[in-house]
């Protein structure tokens, strides 16, 4: 009895020992293939943008965003290749090497020779190296010195410092040292040996040796130190997840301790996923992954989640995992053409199968009341395995020699194959459903078996088959699932969905309307899913009408090829797909409100899952089946942390040349202005937000000023070329894989106008040109009125000239008539006195008005024809034979208010009377008509003379009347143009002279 008890417990602890190395097997390796340029990696540090930097040794400076690799070496300026140590502070990126020490800053390297660094650190703004040789510090980013604390220090080699609260403690090649500063002497060993690397947690600090373990020192000094003796060859320590203290060894992996109970909590090695067991360092980024950097194994991601994984490596037979079955005490799974694996609290179970079930493709498992598993296959039929118990007697001695006798159940399985070799009728199997110890199996071409096993005869009885002639249009089956009424639904790869209810078949059609396969059903209360073959997921509740609607919401699927479905006890539906698998919140309308997806970023390493091969156990933990594993996913209450994702201007351009480096970018913060010369119209902003865990899912839009942001795209650079001058606000925002976004990121920025359109320049010359146009207008206008002036005062003076003149003749007129109408008087005195009495006084009138008026600029239109009136009277009374006259003025005029020069018609009229009428053979006829328009007076002078032409040509060049009469015409034209008089001879219809016509034209002026 004791020698069983002690089997079952060492096969307990052997199984518990593989169970708990599987759990931990959460790595994901990244090595040359992925990009890294050198597979030995001895340390590594994230930067405040998220980059994880490696240090490796040959191949340089590396920086991995999650999904890619950017490197530089030696050609690009680094020191050396062989990197020992990194560090990040103000800024600047530290690179500890062989040779020296490089240091990053702004995109390029400065470079200070001193011996091999193996530690970068900072305290009090002063950066320390820990070299070969001894403690250095780093003075201005621009050299470095030896600091001299010890001759024995000075020589060894300082391979790891810890600054804690009041102390420094220095693990080196010639033992543990203690000092309160680098700057005093006061320097002391606490311990001899060859110390490698050292932690601190709470009071204590672990310093490790290289060959006799890890001692733990209070540094409260409250109790002594004390060894922990393994492991051995340690490479590094850090405290990891709060109170665990992981040990890197250069031999053995990783082993992680409890920092309570200072016990081993477990180990991470070759075993279970590590490459090599050489580790170098581990460190934990922002989003609480660890990191592990190993010698020759790359670098590796840690994933701390509520995935456990297993593949070959862990125990299973091979990794891709068709069928999933979870029993009451066990986790059932086929692996690929291997056969069956059981997994239960004793670990992973190897199924005993028969020799025709090794090597061939189990696609389907489920379990009888009894919990027998039956499990369908491609081509070799089904498979029973049934257990049977028995009771076994142990006989046991005691010391007394009393023999006890005890009875032990022993169990054992017993397989049955049921396939066309034992009378079966099919032996592809597509799935198995079991009601009321009824099997309901469908098959992969040939419709649906109800059957029953018969204990007794231990065979099979067929109850009915259901095909074509049955009504299931399409024999293509891909999925059999059992309603809450105990009704058999089916799905077939054409569309087609229906159920069985006592044994008869509902088809529903093609209830898609579409050729996509239904490939999974699931039911949920009343409600059934169906997922399909690249669209997505359909529900519907079980009713008459049966309206299929696809499951949409806020958030979308990671994929519309649909592999697995089921529920959780938290109500989550998880959506199995060749991405992952998401884990999908639905609203009580039956939408999505979110979806969590996982991938191998996340943990989930399985990646493409299995069709149907998912189950959840009695616990809640779902168990998946994919193409590299199986996965456990323990369902948690914690919310996760949903972190906004950090965006970072990583980098600007302007006109093709790097305005600066990701490291310290003054120039990006919201409240800077960038001030751009007229010429800098090209602009190029790099952005970024490193995201680890989804490198892959983060996309970015951005707005320049007020304008409407541009749709998401992955490219996280933009360009913008020939900008106009003026003020400009560029805004870019990320977003993650779960959708969150982040705040957004301004940068303002200001291209300066030519100055050809700065606005005082523009001013300035506007005005110049307003002032010199005045200038010029200003000078025309004074040319203009000195022209004026000039041609006013030359008329002015014509016009005096012709005034003088016109009085003049006036005076010469007045002696002349004068002399003419005496004579006349003289004569009449002895033939005619009393015509003479006639003539004596309208000649005084006559005299009277012409002194009056000749007096006068202008005079009204009635004292000129009181005047005219005089004169042709006088002429009347003077002529050598009698002639009529009429004077008619348009009724439109008023003669006491416009004004006309004195003595203007005159002229004319003497002409027509003395030239034309006293001339001719005719009785004289004169008529004189003054009519106007709205600017002239016009007169016009008729009489029946001889014509002005005949007179001209009898007359002499002296005659007072041709000048008077030329020199009354040159005046009307000052004042009123060119051919404002006109004179023409009025001709017979024979051709002979009628008469003479004068007609001229004056400004109408009035008095008023």
């Amino acid at each position: 009895m004791k020698s069983i008890t002690l089997y079952i417990l060492l096969t307990l602890c052997t199984f518990l020992i593989n169970t708990v190395e599987a759990q931990h097997d959460q790595l994901r390796g990244y090595t040359l293939e992925h990009g890294l340029p050198q597979s030995q990696v001895y340390d590594m540090v994230q930067d405040s943008i998220g980059y994880l930097w490696l240090g490796t040794q040959g191949g340089g400076l590396s920086r991995f965003d999650g999904a890619s690799f950017k490197s530089w070496n030696e050609k690009d300026g680094l020191l050396s290749n062989y990197i020992h140590a990194l560090h990040i502070a103000n800024g600047v990126l530290y690179i500890g090497t062989r040779n020296g020490l490089s240091m990053r800053i702004n995109n390029q390297f400065l470079n200070s020779e001193s011996p091999q660094v193996l530690q970068i650190l900072n305290r009090d703004d002063t950066v320390y190296l820990a070299t070969v040789k001894g403690v250095y510090k780093v003075i201005d980013n621009k050299t470095v010195k030896a600091v001299s604390l010890h001759p024995t220090l000075d020589s060894s080699s300082i391979n790891h410092i810890v600054f804690s609260d009041k102390a420094i403690w220095l693990a080196t090649s010639s033992g543990l040292w203690k000092t309160s500063s680098f700057k005093n002497k006061n320097i002391s060993r606490v311990e001899k040996g060859n110390f490698s690397a050292l932690a601190q947690y709470k009071h204590n600090v672990y310093a490790s040796t290289f060959n006799d373990g890890t001692f733990v020192i209070d540094t409260r000094g409250l109790e002594d130190s004390f060894l922990i003796k393994e492991p051995l060859r340690i490479n590094a320590l850090s405290i990891q997840n709060e109170n665990e203290l992981w040990v890197a060894t250069d031999n053995s992996g990783i082993t992680v301790i409890d920092t309570e109970t200072h016990l081993e909590k477990f180990r991470l090695n070759t075993t279970n996923g590590l490459a090599v067991p050489h580790v170098r360092k581990v460190i934990c980024d922002k989003q609480s992954a660890l990191w592990i950097a190993t010698s020759g194994g790359g670098f590796y991601k840690y994933f701390q989640n509520n995935f456990k994984h297993f593949d070959k490596n862990s125990g299973l037979k091979d990794n891709r995992v068709y069928a999933v079955h979870t029993t009451k005490n066990a986790i059932w799974n086929s692996n690929a053409e291997a056969g069956l694996v059981a997994i239960d609290s004793l670990g992973i179970h190897h199924i005993n199968v028969p020799k025709l079930f090794s090597g061939v493709k189990i696609k389907t498992i489920t379990s009888d009341s009894n919990g027998d598993i039956w499990a369908g296959s491609d081509g070799r039929g089904l498979l029973y395995q049934e257990t049977v118990s028995k009771d076994s007697l142990v006989f046991t001695m005691s010391t007394n020699y009393a023999v006890k006798i005890d009875t032990l159940k022993i169990t054992r399985t017993k397989n049955h194959v049921f396939n066309s070799d034992t009378g079966f009728p099919y032996d592809w199997i597509k799935d198995i459903e079991i009601i009321n110890k009824t099997l309901w199996i469908a098959t992969y071409s040939s419709g649906i078996l109800k059957a029953e096993y018969n204990p007794e005869t231990k065979g099979i009885a067929i109850l009915k088959r259901f095909g074509i002639q049955e009504n299931i249009n399409d024999l293509l089956l891909k999925d059999i699932a059992v309603d809450e009424h105990n009704r058999l639904w089916f799905a077939s790869k054409n569309g087609y969905l229906g159920y069985i209810e006592n044994d008869t078949v509902t088809s529903l059609g093609k209830v898609l309307n579409t050729t996509a396969e239904i490939v999974s059903l699931l039911f949920s209360g009343n409600t059934l899913y169906l997922g399909t073959s690249g669209k997505g997921v359909w529900w519907t509740e079980i009713d008459d009408n049966l309206v299929l609607k696809k499951l949409q919401g806020e958030k979308a699927l990671y994929s519309q090829n649909i592999y697995q479905l089921i529920f959780d006890n938290q109500g989550y539906l998880w959506v199995g797909s060749e991405r992952g698998i998401d884990k999908v919140k639905l609203s009580t309308s039956h939408t999505i409100e979110d979806v969590f997806h996982f991938g191998r970023d996340d943990g989930f390493l399985g990646i493409e899952t299995c069709l149907n091969a998912i189950d959840i156990d009695a616990s809640g933990n779902l168990w998946i089946g994919a193409i590299y594993g199986l996965t456990q996913y323990q369902p948690s209450t914690t919310a996760s942390e949903q972190r906004v994702p950090q965006l970072f201007i990583t980098d600007i351009e302007v006109n093709y040349n790097p305005l600066d480096s990701l490291w310290g970018l003054p120039f990006t913060s919201e409240h800077k202005n960038l001030q751009l010369t007229p010429d800098q119209t090209q602009i190029s902003f790099y952005y970024k937000t490193v995201d680890l865990n989804h490198p892959k899912e983060v996309y970015y839009r951005f707005k320049l000023n007020d304008s409407p942001y541009s749709s998401w795209t992955q490219e996280h650079t933009q360009h913008f070329s020939g900008l106009a001058y003026g003020d400009y606000e560029f805004t870019v925002q990320s977003r993650n894989s779960r959708g969150i976004t982040s705040q957004p990121k301004s940068f303002r920025f200001f291209i300066e106008s030519p100055l050809y359109k700065k606005n005082w320049f523009i001013v300035l010359v506007v005005s110049i040109l307003i002032l010199i146009v005045v200038l010029i207008a200003y000078q025309y206008v004074k040319r203009l009125q000195r022209q004026n002036t000039e041609e006013r005062e030359r008329l002015e003076l014509k016009n005096n000239l012709l005034e003088l003149e016109q009085k003049a003749l006036r005076l010469q007129m007045n002696p002349h008539f004068i002399f003419n109408v005496l004579n006349g008087i003289k004569a009449m005195a002895i033939a005619q006195p009393d015509k003479m009495n006639t003539t004596i006084n309208s000649f005084a009138t006559l005299l009277r008005e012409t002194l009056l008026n000749s007096r006068k600029d202008t005079i009204s239109l009635e004292q000129e024809l009181n005047t005219l009136n005089h004169y042709i009277q006088v002429e009347q009374l003077m002529a050598s034979k009698p002639f009529i006259y009429s004077i008619k003025v348009d009724k439109d005029i008023a003669v006491e208010e416009v004004l006309i020069p004195p003595m203007l018609v005159q002229p004319f009229v003497e002409n027509a009377i003395r030239h034309g009428i006293l001339k001719g053979k005719k009785p004289g006829e004169l008529s004189i008509s003054f009519y106007s328009t709205a600017d002239f007076l016009y007169c016009k002078i008729e009489d029946n003379g001889i014509g002005i032409f005949t007179s001209q040509q009898q007359k002499t060049k002296t005659d007072h009347q041709s000048v008077a009469l030329e020199v009354t015409k040159e005046r009307i034209e000052s004042l009123s143009g060119e051919g404002a008089v006109l004179i023409e001879e009025v001709n017979n219809d024979d051709g002979t002279v009628k008469g003479t016509t004068i007609t001229f034209k004056i400004p109408l002026e009035t008095d008023y």
